[in-house]
């Protein structure tokens, strides 16, 4: 018996969420993956604390011209959750971007490229010890897959040289910041705060600025120039509103777990643009760590 003429359109229409819902993730961890040269270029052109401020207070201006209604007609519901949105802006604005900042100033980039792939691993065992959270099995040994082919990319193919270099302040910070970002996105599933995209980002980043204020004011004062502004505009901009928002959809859609394997391919996408832009050179370490951390990121996103 041949299908019916709706079967096809749901069809279609199943393939087009499955897209849509692989693209979030991946749409901003390449823009992640551009904002690590953002970060770079950064660490000598103006203070973290002044970065941090300047981006959110930007984005926030960006969200407010197009959102600011949305939000006023949904006050209560921003009054009535208050709470949960200002965790939810501490935790992914201001605690994981700023402690990225600082340590980039203290670290290496092999250590910051390793202690990045843990944090699906992180995001796993925070599901299952937090929320209670059966982690699939396939999850586990996707994100162990990626953090080996990372580890290898990472160490240039000499795992062992890992061992041999101390533990910096900024391998501290990492660690924290990855901790931060993980318990951001596995709280993000389980509250559900009843608001669109738009505008949870909104009044998170909102919080994000009045955390950071303090901060700035207390920190050395970077003054805006022509050198930085394209920085503060890609990470105010592209950073601050594109990524995060791309990253709460996958996060919805995914579930925490999952969403962090996408950030195995953020080394694997730096190194291609540093290859690209920076005129490096590629190397078969590159090829084996990174197709590792692609079959990594393959096998956890697998459905039964």
């Amino acid at each position: 018996m041949p299908d019916s003429p709706d079967v096809p359109v749901a069809r279609r229409a199943s393939v087009t969420d499955a897209m849509t819902t692989s693209l979030a993730p991946l749409c901003a961890v390449v823009i992640w993956a551009g904002n690590t040269i953002v970060t770079k270029a950064a660490s000598v052109a103006i203070q973290p604390a002044s970065i941090v401020f300047y981006r959110w207070l930007l984005a926030f201006a960006l969200l407010s011209l197009f959102n600011g209604k949305g939000i006023w007609r949904n006050r209560h519901v921003v009054a009535q959750h208050w709470s949960k949105l200002m965790v939810l802006g501490v935790l992914g604005m201001a605690v994981y971007q700023g402690l990225a900042y600082q340590a980039a100033l203290s670290t290496s980039a092999i250590n910051m490229g390793v202690l990045v792939s843990l944090a699906p691993l992180m995001s796993a065992l925070l599901s299952s010890a937090i929320a209670r959270e059966a982690v699939p099995v396939r999850t586990l040994v996707g994100a162990l897959l990626s953090l080996t082919g990372l580890v290898w990319l990472t160490s240039q193919g000499h795992p062992a040289s890992l061992f041999q270099q101390s533990l910096q302040r900024g391998d501290g910070l990492m660690l924290i910041a990855i901790f931060a970002n993980s318990l951001y996105g596995l709280l993000l599933k389980r509250w559900a705060v009843p608001l669109s995209t738009w505008q949870q980002l909104h009044v998170q980043v909102g919080f994000g600025v009045l955390v950071t204020l303090p901060i700035w004011l207390a920190s050395p004062i970077s003054p805006i120039t022509v050198n930085n502004a394209p920085l503060i505009l890609y990470a105010g901009v592209a950073a601050s509103i594109g990524a995060p928002f791309f990253w709460m959809k996958g996060v919805h859609s995914l579930g925490a777990p999952k969403a962090s394997l996408y950030l195995n391919l953020l080394p694997v996408l730096v190194a291609g643009v540093a290859c690209v832009v920076l005129g490096e050179q590629l190397h078969s370490y590159h090829a084996v760590g990174g197709a590792l951390a692609l079959m990594g990121v393959a096998v956890g996103l697998q459905k039964k």
